[in-house]
């Protein structure tokens, strides 16, 4: 399975003390959207609590107008609020759903927790409709339980 050889390359991005930590964002988005065929939109977004709002943060595919998102809005928002890994399997079918592009199908977004406070998610964009399963979801929660030793 591909996300078993992923995860020792996940380990070695975030262990790489020649990169900051920006860097290592970057590589991880690059590396699954390069490896898994339908991982189109791979990026993160970081919480400010005082504002409520996400900001982007590293990120690979196309631009994107969304570099801050108020909690609770889109799916980026609703998982800020919820704590909860959020499958969207057809964006169409989603009525709090940020358009990003015409070509997104779906959408999976995983909360990134820091000492149990959710500081900020791995959001993926599918040009696939329901390309996600439960794999997915236990690989981005094991991305992102890497990419919190980086703060």
């Amino acid at each position: 399975m591909i996300f078993q050889k992923l995860q020792p390359k996940i380990s070695a991005i975030i262990a790489d003390n020649n990169k900051v930590r920006d860097e290592k964002l970057l590589a991880v988005c690059q590396l699954l959207n390069e490896n898994v065929e339908y991982y189109n939109w791979v990026g993160f977004y970081f919480a400010n609590h005082e504002n409520k709002t996400l900001h982007l943060g590293p990120y690979v595919g196309a631009e994107t107008d969304h570099t801050v998102i108020p909690f609770g809005k889109g799916i980026c928002g609703q998982v800020a609020e919820s704590n909860a890994n959020f499958v969207v399997p057809d964006v169409k079918a989603q009525d709090n759903y940020i358009a990003c592009s015409l070509t997104v199908k779906s959408e999976i977004v995983v909360p990134l927790f820091v000492n149990g406070v959710n500081i900020g998610q791995i959001d993926i964009d599918s040009h696939v409709i329901d390309p996600f399963t439960e794999a997915d979801e236990r690989f981005l929660e094991f991305v992102n339980q890497e990419v919190a030793k980086l703060f």
